[in-house]
């Protein structure tokens, strides 16, 4: 039979027999909304846990809107249309505002690509400015978490007297769920604070994991730090596999977004039979499966769909390839992933993105993985094999599988990745 997986703009077909198919696994989903204009324009007068954005914001000068990079699926344009065009209403002036991408350690988005996140006319008639999160020089102290965090946030964001974060929320495999908190920490903090939010003290708990919110360490971490910095109000939605906005959620930081996260929760769970010998997945499509960097996701949240000892099977366009210089340094080089784990431990050990090759090893660590991606295939950098093996085709992998498993191997498939959560 044959299975589309989300891949790249278009999808991937593969084929498998269908007696080894435990099953698809696919969220419920949730219904579009039918004019998401409107629906933003209501969640600003009806917001959750706040009184409306107009009332909110009168006599405020200066207004910071943190906006997500290109590497989200978030439908900022459309966002930035409907909010740029009621605090005009409201009476406040383009240059009163500033939107801030919260790039996190990503590349800052310039010329076209800036163009293509926000349109032309918000590109060419408001200010705009990228986070650079390893220029100190730009951002500002502002003290310390319960846990002994530095709070170091981007100036552009302080020096406004009111702000807005804008985002999506959906599963992330160590914060729970994407969106509020997130853009601010990691959005738009400076280089050092990722030595503790990102490190294995709050990483390898068991519940800093996929859609879950409880004592997650990263979840509280990171809504202490953007509570110090100061949130006004946001607005996060929700989209379907096809990127239609399914939910809107304004208003305060922490009741908006849990009530978003709620609502994202249930219409991405997948109650499942159980673990399969051999899962298939996929990195969740652009722009979410650009890089390996970005497909470790996809790996991770398989995981409670296979067995000890499995096999995940990935497909993951892989564009732009691996991801930064630092994570091509990682994880080409460490080929004994427990020692790599022993290695950051360390306290004095601090290494940008560490974080998604600790991830890659918690995958590892219950299963092979096999990844399907022509551009690293042709890719001049080499993974160690006993990290991750590029394979030719979806087939091909499988067909190893069997012959591990045996003929009667069972696979379960996950076509959206990380964008569905596995439940038994």
């Amino acid at each position: 039979m044959k299975i589309k997986l989300s891949y790249g703009n278009v999808g991937l077909e593969f084929e498998i027999n269908e007696r080894n198919l435990l099953e698809i696994i696919e969220s419920k989903g949730a219904t579009p909304i039918a004019d998401t204009k409107k629906a933003l324009i209501e969640s600003f007068s009806n917001p959750t846990g706040s009184i409306a954005l107009k009332e909110k914001v009168k006599g405020r000068q200066k207004i910071c809107i943190v906006i997500s990079d290109s590497t989200r699926a978030v439908p900022t344009k459309l966002i930035l249309e409907v909010l740029l065009g009621e605090l005009e209403n409201y009476g406040i002036k383009k240059e009163q505002i500033t939107i801030l991408i919260a790039t996190g350690l990503h590349r800052p988005n310039l010329n076209e690509e800036l163009e293509s996140l926000v349109g032309t006319s918000v590109k060419e008639n408001y200010r705009i400015v990228n986070h650079y999160a390893r220029e100190r020089e730009t951002c500002e102290y502002i003290g310390k978490t319960k846990k002994g965090t530095p709070i170091i946030i981007d100036k552009a964001y302080l020096e406004c007297d009111f702000r807005i974060l804008t985002g999506l929320i959906e599963p992330h495999f160590m914060a729970g769920f994407s969106g509020g908190r997130k853009a601010i920490c990691p959005g738009i903090s400076y280089l050092d604070m990722f030595k503790h939010f990102h490190g294995p003290e709050i990483l390898e708990s068991h519940y800093a994991s996929n859609a879950n919110l409880e004592n997650n360490p990263f979840h509280l971490e990171s809504t202490e730090i953007a509570k110090k910095a100061g949130v006004d109000f946001i607005v996060n939605v929700t989209i379907n596999k096809n990127r239609d906005v399914t939910g809107v959620f304004s208003g305060d930081l922490e009741e908006a977004f849990n009530k978003g996260a709620l609502f994202c929760s249930n219409s991405s769970r997948a109650m499942i039979k159980g673990e399969a010998d051999i899962v298939i997945t996929s990195g969740g499509g652009l722009p979410l499966d650009a890089t390996l960097y970005q497909a470790v996701k996809g790996m991770v949240c398989s995981l409670p769909a296979v067995k000890n000892d499995g096999m995940i099977i990935i497909a993951s366009e892989c564009n732009e390839e691996i991801g930064s210089k630092e994570f091509i340094d990682l994880i080409t080089q460490e080929v004994d992933l427990e020692v790599f784990i022993n290695k950051i431990k360390n306290p004095n050990y601090f290494e940008i993105d560490q974080w998604e090759l600790e991830e890659l090893v918690k995958a590892r660590r219950k299963a092979e993985i096999n990844l399907y991606s022509p551009c690293m295939l042709a890719s001049q950098y080499k993974i160690p094999y006993s990290t991750i093996k590029i394979v030719n085709s979806i087939e091909e992998a499988v067909n190893a599988g069997l012959k591990k498993y045996g003929n009667n191997a069972t696979i379960n498939v996950i076509p959206e990745g990380p964008y569905t959560i596995p439940v038994i």
